[in-house]
């Protein structure tokens, strides 16, 4: 029976990971990339360009799937973006762009594929969460990426709730820095090696997704930051 997981941002760094990760695995990769972006996902089976901040173009993207590939075993969300600034220094529109990014591009793939998964009774959520979410100390520099991303560990905690009495999972993957090109141009003077690789995080979420005795865990990637 063919395995299959969506992946949305697939063309970033982590998402080329979880990409390479569940293909060798066996898994039918469907990639999700921003319209027009010009992003390239090889070793994906199928490419759709969607853009996930978008519900009607999600809504249409899941009834499209729905037709093409039936049931779904994971989707890794994955899209996400960054932003520094303390409470004086971030404003309404520094707020409503994080949550654009972080959370409705989690919330409406939720929407949408939530009665798939509750039709076929099974499926896994992937979260991307962020240590500042759960930190205050790591969040008083970065208030606009922590409340977004604390929207997004929230739903998972919903997406759980209601999803309790069935086999579908919400599972939360929360790193510290990861190590990306451009965490490294940011932070030159910083020890790389006690980041985290999104190649460990792929790793991290094939063996959640392949655990079924794991039940909407939070993982903790911090490496030895």
């Amino acid at each position: 029976m063919e395995r299959n997981i969506i992946i949305t941002g697939a063309a970033g760094n982590l998402g080329l990971e979880v990409v390479s990760k569940f293909k060798r695995e066996g898994y039918r990769v469907i990639a999700i990339i921003q319209p027009d972006s010009g992003d390239e996902v090889e070793e994906a089976d199928d490419v759709y360009e969607v853009d996930v901040i978008n519900p009607d173009a999600v809504q249409e993207f899941a009834s499209e799937y729905q037709m093409q590939y039936g049931e779904v075993d994971a989707i890794a969300l994955l899209v996400g973006g960054f932003a520094m600034g303390d409470i004086e220094k971030t404003s309404v529109s520094d707020i409503e762009k994080m949550v654009k990014l972080n959370f409705f591009s989690a919330f409406n793939m939720v929407k949408y594929f939530l009665p798939v998964m509750k039709k076929a009774d099974f499926g896994n959520f992937l979260f991307v969460g962020a240590r500042p979410a759960l930190q205050a100390e790591d969040g008083i520099g970065v208030v606009a990426y922590a409340l977004s991303k604390s929207m997004v560990m929230n739903l998972a905690n919903y997406v759980a709730e209601e999803a309790k009495n069935t086999r579908i999972r919400a599972h939360v993957f929360v790193p510290s820095i990861i190590d990306t090109p451009e965490n490294r141009s940011a932070m030159p003077d910083s020890n790389f090696s006690l980041w985290v690789a999104p190649a460990d995080i792929a790793e991290a979420m094939h063996y959640a997704v392949n655990n079924p005795a794991l039940r909407n865990m939070t993982f903790k990637l911090y490496g030895g930051v």
